[in-house]
């Protein structure tokens, strides 16, 4: 990286920093709420269920405002796409019972991990991208896993309370890992 490239890559790492933080907080929290109302789809853990994917499309505009990341932001807009597509889905599968929501939920977590995968790899130069790019992997994969246990009888939404609780400790080990190359590039400043 050049002398003229490094204040700005900080200063992109230091925003994403901060976002990734915040992902963790709201998904620990989102996670134990969920996981306490999973029984069945009532008031709460509905609002809980479409919250998620709003939450997504916050978070990535808030990323495309404070990054600025040319690169990565195609894949940023898709998921701004998809995550609104998938808070729509949920609102109607809410209504439809929890098979319903895991497909729904299962589909938005295949595309969404493998655009959180296109995006991480982009920003691999950051630092810190390598827990994402496992995340999105995973989300991929779990997102499958979602979709087969909507057939099986007495399915529960505890599931993704625990998916996104990993995905939350995810983007904490990235906003660390940013926060020690933010540190070695500034010099110890931040």
């Amino acid at each position: 990286m050049s002398t003229t490239t490094a204040p700005a890559a900080a200063t992109v790492a230091a925003a994403l920093r901060r976002l990734y933080f915040v992902r963790f907080g709201f998904a620990l929290v989102w996670a134990v709420a969920l996981f306490l109302t999973a029984s069945s789809i009532g008031p709460v853990s509905a609002t809980l269920l479409v919250l998620y994917p709003l939450f997504d499309v916050a978070v990535a505009v808030a990323d495309i405002a404070s990054s600025r990341v040319g690169a990565s932001a195609l894949g940023l807009y898709v998921n701004i796409a998809i995550s609104s597509i998938a808070v729509v889905g949920v609102v109607f599968a809410v209504t439809s019972g929890i098979p319903a929501v895991l497909r729904v939920w299962g589909a938005w977590a295949v595309v969404a991990g493998l655009v959180q995968l296109f995006v991480a790899l982009r920003r691999r130069m950051l630092g810190g991208q390598w827990a994402l790019i496992a995340s999105g992997t995973i989300s991929a994969v779990a997102g499958t896993s979602f979709f087969l246990q909507a057939s099986v009888p007495h399915a529960s939404l505890s599931n993704l309370a625990g998916y996104a609780l990993l995905g939350g400790i995810f983007f904490l080990v990235s906003a660390l890992r940013l926060s020690r190359g933010i540190s070695r590039s500034t010099g110890g400043r931040n």
